[in-house]
């Protein structure tokens, strides 16, 4: 095989594998569960000669293996240094990899604030989560679970549950926006915004008075965990945990001086989003990360504040074509989220 006269890639590379330090491992999926313990043994020994046994050069002092079904780790034969040594240099790799992978904007929205929103009697919260919505949907053409923290500390020993503000309403709304066939009239978006608003703030006060899924759901889930041998199948159901995935982490963290709070998104292809309305300008700090090709926080902020201001424009429509103002249970949701709107 190597001495082949008409092609001598085989000997080339072969004879540039004997000569390397270390070297990189492309597995073809094991086909084995995903777990720890089959992760390991895959590379360990590539599962065989039927997988990705003839993959592994157990002469070289590394050997970084990274398989197409997501096994990524180091094969060490450590006669040259301890193995403390490799060890350091991948958590190392790591900290860098973690670090260097957050895609972070801060962005002040500076055309209006908090006083325009109350102008049109609804809540600045309801208001920029739904802008929020729109934001996201421009970008991926879809709603998806979107967390917001509702402080329920009303309750003794209470912390936060959960506002889901992917509503039906909200989805109706940003597709009247978006959807480049809707032509929709301007009357009839601001109808759809003022019900998206509506029904975000109805939420919210589920929530804050305890009447929303999430908790509940989590302390029936923790309770089976304790008394049921196998989990009940609805905790095991997809759509029981595509919903709690939640790709929009939001929070509101309203301050009377001009300062921002900042977190990460929670799952890989996710946005984290936290706001502070400030009268007159809306500070947003928006993450993800540069490892995921489908999310740009820079390219989010500008979908809010395209959001923004469209919704401004609506809210800005002459009485006649508007009907009545936007109102909302404005009183209701002052107590909202444990950070006040």
């Amino acid at each position: 095989m190597l001495a082949h006269p008409a092609d001598s890639t085989n000997r080339d590379s072969l004879d540039m594998i004997e000569r390397c330090i270390c070297l990189v491992c492309l597995d073809a999926p094991g086909g084995l569960e995903p777990s720890d313990a089959n992760r390991a043994l895959q590379l360990l020994h590539g599962g065989g000669c039927s997988k990705n046994g003839a993959n592994r050069w157990y002469d070289k002092s590394l050997q970084f293996v990274v398989g197409r079904d997501g096994t990524c780790g180091v094969v060490c034969e450590h006669s040259p240094f301890d193995g403390i040594v490799l060890v350091q240099c991948t958590e190392h790799l790591l900290k860098h990899i973690i670090v260097k992978n957050l895609d972070f904007t801060v962005y002040k929205f500076d055309d209006y604030g908090k006083t325009f929103i109350k102008k049109q009697k609804c809540s600045p919260d309801a208001f920029i989560q739904v802008a929020l919505q729109l934001a996201f949907y421009r970008l991926h053409r879809r709603l998806v679970p979107t967390y917001e923290s509702a402080s329920i500390r009303r309750f003794q020993e209470g912390r936060v549950d959960n506002i889901r503000s992917a509503t039906p309403e909200a989805l109706h709304f940003v597709k009247a926006i978006a959807e480049p066939t809707a032509n929709v009239p301007d009357s009839e978006k601001l109808a759809l915004l003022k019900d998206a608003i509506r029904a975000q703030t109805e939420y919210t006060v589920m929530a804050i008075t305890g009447m929303a899924i999430d908790n509940h759901l989590l302390g029936l889930r923790e309770l089976a965990r304790e008394v049921c041998k196998e989990p009940p199948e609805m905790f095991t159901d997809e759509t029981y945990l595509m919903s709690n995935r939640f790709v929009l982490s939001t929070s509101q963290v309203p301050t009377t001086m001009e300062m921002f709070c900042c977190y990460g998104p929670v799952v890989p292809n996710g946005y984290g989003a936290c706001y502070n309305p400030q009268p007159e300008s809306i500070l947003f700090c928006i993450s993800s990360f540069h490892g995921c090709k489908e999310t740009s926080s820079t390219k989010f902020a500008k979908a809010v504040e395209e959001s923004l201001v469209e919704m401004r424009g609506l809210c800005s429509l002459p009485q006649s074509a508007t009907g009545k103002p936007l109102a909302t249970k404005e009183k209701v949701m002052r107590p909202s989220q444990g950070h006040q709107p």
